[in-house]
């Protein structure tokens, strides 16, 4: 199972993206306090749309209560990291932790120096200190689930039937 861990999260409308992502990719949602927001508040609902009531998440006192509830193995995602996102076999044979922090500061070094061997960083040019934390968690949660073949999720649009492109006639 994928999941996706947000280390003490201060701006709502990107945890609501995140939020609409994990919906959208049957993803749990791991929130590390404390956060920057209140989950009730209406940026997250602006970001997250109408779908975050269907999002799964979990939210934890501090990383000490994270890692003793969770098990499987912790990727981190870093601007200090020396290896390609890309470059990781996320195979989903046990719980996959996909672990980002917070969009001031990053993940804590006291955190990161125990899993050196598992910190990956998005490449990109030298013009920009990090991508949107939003952005970033897309991008590393569809690599993860393109390794799996997408998993169970749908391969056709379910709401305008399959044709609905093909369907189109000019009036």
């Amino acid at each position: 199972m994928l999941n996706i861990v947000l280390f003490e999260p201060e701006i709502p409308g990107n945890t609501g993206n995140i939020m609409r992502t994990c919906v959208a990719t049957n993803t749990h949602l791991h929130l590390i306090k404390p956060l920057g927001f209140s989950l009730d508040e209406k940026y997250i609902r602006r970001s997250g749309v109408n779908y975050i009531d269907n999002c799964e998440y979990t939210v934890y006192e501090n990383w000490e209560d994270f890692e003793n509830k969770n098990q499987g193995i912790y990727y981190f995602y870093t601007r200090y990291g020396h290896k390609p996102h890309s470059e990781f076999k996320y195979e989903v044979k046990e719980n996959i932790y996909l672990i980002f922090g917070k969009e001031s500061t990053g993940i804590p070094r006291n955190i990161l120096k125990p899993h050196l061997d598992n910190c990956a960083r998005i490449p990109m040019t030298d013009k920009v200190r990090a991508l949107n934390l939003s952005n970033s968690v897309a991008i590393v949660l569809y690599e993860a689930l393109r390794q799996n073949n997408y998993l169970d999720l749908l391969r056709e649009e379910p709401h305008k039937g399959n044709h609905f492109i093909e369907d189109y006639n000019e009036v």
